[in-house]
């Protein structure tokens, strides 16, 4: 193992180290030694003698091999793999490359020799170390795809623990608190944790307390993934940061709190709108990422099947009338809309939008924000709006009776508008009007389109193969009346963390009324006759969409039947026929 007399005087030789110090190191050394195998460098930097830096330094002096400084672009990623991802954290060794058969490893030991013989077996190559501290190897493994190790040395080093400590014990002292969220550390990784999300895309940031720790999960493509945990202790400094970058008051624990705030990264401006909410274990903080970077605000880019753009972009263009976007929350609906703008924003048109919040700020585009809190509600505002000259506008949503009837009034008058409603397909929103309190006639005079959307997951194409599915599947697919000759899925690799998928793409349905269809509107005919109507004028429904979309191994059938299956209707069965949703259940993995 190290040969301490040798290790203490290269420290001292550098200027790293005292004698009074090494001699008072290896007493402790000497004390200790039943009840402690510490070594001498790691006494050293535990008790404040030494940096760690400056021990590894020299260790790597003492045994003959390299120190280096990591950094990113020292390593090769594909030479990573050559170690399960366990075993690297566990021990943390770190691969760089390989060059000629040997295979260069960075370690913060490299008196292991036992290591090199057990590298040497797992890859089947030569291997030789190069000197770094643990905390340069423990950074460089969180930087690597789907890390779960957090450098939190890098967070806590430097802070007193009790300052962290006192935050919980003395929530009053707000300028404790204030003082604590702005140290360093906590900035370091409110930053971190910020900047993970948006290099992976994530649309949410989950900062949950648990009983043990503070959890961090980002939500990519649809799905909740854990990004790091990280000492309980941390979360009210945390909290605190994130309240104070959104102008949010931090004394207030008990009620819930909204907020937004914009940063600079990597030379762009992201917005983050930041929610927080009290519960058992502390404050949830929930921050949605809005980064424009990663979203295409073009329609050709959004999934549209080649007729469905067509009829859509025709009727975005029309001088009046309402179009409508549904679908669930998350389904994509705004940005259906914010990109429907784009195509018809021009210096001769006056396009206006009301919303709440404002998502995306569009150039040659009127944005204003809903402000309840004044009476600057939706109807206020479109009523205002009408007063500016528009020629469109978008509502952000029609939540109820007196937006709707604005709306519809406003389509009336020579306006084309545009609005989401929540419903699961094109055909309900109209029932959905009704049900507000709209007469049947108001709607089959103002309805132009109705677009019902979803988003499903794609399949990554780095790791896309053919596979054969189960029976139950196959058996599902054909009674639906769906042809799939060739099956793909996703098997899982760095370009998309393992999961199989990367991206998503849009799968739509589009009911244009046309004057069937409006008479049927304006006498009040039920859901399902309405529904018969629109598939003879062409409506196709998104499980339909979704298997075009299977056929041409841009996603799966079980991403088609989570986002569709429940209440979709196929273009071969009778309209008023539900999908057998046993059939599916049966047929899922």
């Amino acid at each position: 193992m190290e040969k301490t007399q040798r290790l203490g005087n290269l420290l001292i030789e550098k200027g790293y180290l005292t004698i009074e110090g090494l001699e008072a190191a290896l007493k402790r050394q000497r004390e200790q030694a039943r009840s402690d195998n510490r070594l001498l460098g790691e006494i050293l930097v535990d008790d404040g003698f030494c940096s760690e830096d400056q021990v590894v330094e020299c260790l790597a002096v003492e045994y003959g091999v390299p120190y280096v400084k990591l950094e990113a672009r020292l390593y090769d990623p594909a030479v990573v793999d050559l170690l399960p991802r366990e075993y690297i954290e566990q021990n943390l060794v770190l691969p760089l490359f390989l060059v000629r058969g040997v295979l260069t490893v960075a370690v913060s030991e490299p008196a292991n020799m036992v290591l090199i013989d057990e590298l040497s077996q797992l890859t089947s190559h030569e291997v030789q170390f190069v000197a770094a501290t643990s905390k340069d190897i423990r950074r460089m493994i969180t930087s690597l795809p789907n890390s779960t190790v957090f450098v939190i040395d890098d967070i806590i080093e430097d802070s007193d623990q009790a300052d962290v400590t006192l935050i919980e014990e003395a929530i009053e002292d707000i300028g404790d608190m204030a003082e604590v969220a702005g140290q360093s550390p906590v900035i370091r990784l409110v930053n971190y944790v910020i900047f993970t999300a948006v290099r992976e895309g994530a649309s949410d940031i989950h900062i949950e307390p648990g009983e043990r720790c503070m959890r961090v999960r980002n939500r990519i493509d649809g799905k909740l993934y854990k990004s790091l945990e990280v000492p309980l202790h941390l979360l009210n400094a945390v909290t605190s940061r994130i309240k104070i970058m959104a102008s949010l008051d931090i004394s207030e624990r008990r009620l819930p709190q909204d907020g937004r705030v914009q940063v600079m990264l990597e030379g762009r401006k992201v917005d983050l709108r930041v929610s927080t909410f009290p519960g058992n274990c502390g404050e949830k903080t929930v921050i949605r990422v809005l980064d424009t970077r990663g979203v295409s605000l073009v329609l050709e880019n959004l999934g549209f099947s080649e007729g469905v753009l067509t009829r859509f972009t025709q009727n975005i263009t029309a001088p009046n009338g309402i179009v409508l976007v549904t679908g669930p929350t998350g389904s994509g609906k705004s940005t259906t809309l914010y990109s429907a703008l784009n195509s018809v924003a021009t210096m001769e048109n006056n396009v206006c939008t009301v919303e709440d919040p404002i998502e995306y700020n569009l150039p040659l585009i009127n944005q204003f924000q809903v402000q309840d809190r004044v009476g600057l509600t939706f109807p206020v505002a479109l009523r205002t709006l009408l007063r500016q000259d528009p020629d469109v506008i978008m509502l952000g949503e029609i939540r109820d009776e007196e937006t709707a009837r604005t709306a519809i009034q406003a389509a009336l008058t020579g306006h084309l508008v545009l609005s989401t409603l929540h419903t699961n397909d094109a055909t309900s929103a109209i029932t959905r009007l009704i049900n507000m309190g709209v007469e049947p006639f108001l709607i089959g005079a103002a309805m132009n389109m109705v677009l019902a959307q979803r988003l499903l997951r794609r399949i990554c194409p780095k790791c896309r193969q053919e596979y054969e599915p189960s029976r139950a599947l196959k058996k599902t697919v054909e009674r639906l009346g769906y042809d799939v000759p060739v099956y793909y899925r996703g098997v899982g690799c760095r370009n998309c963390r393992n999961t199989g998928f990367r991206g998503r793409i849009g799968i739509h349905e589009l009911l244009v009324v046309n004057d069937e269809l409006r008479d049927a509107i304006v006498a009040n005919k039920p859901v399902t006759l309405l529904r018969r109507i629109a598939r003879r004028g062409g409506l196709e429904s998104l499980q339909f969409d979704g298997f075009n979309k299977v056929r041409e191994g841009i996603t799966t059938v079980e991403e088609v039947f989570h986002a569709a299956g429940d209440g979709a209707m196929d273009n071969s069965v009778d309209a008023n026929e539900k999908l057998d949703e046993t059939m599916i259940a049966e047929a899922m993995p």
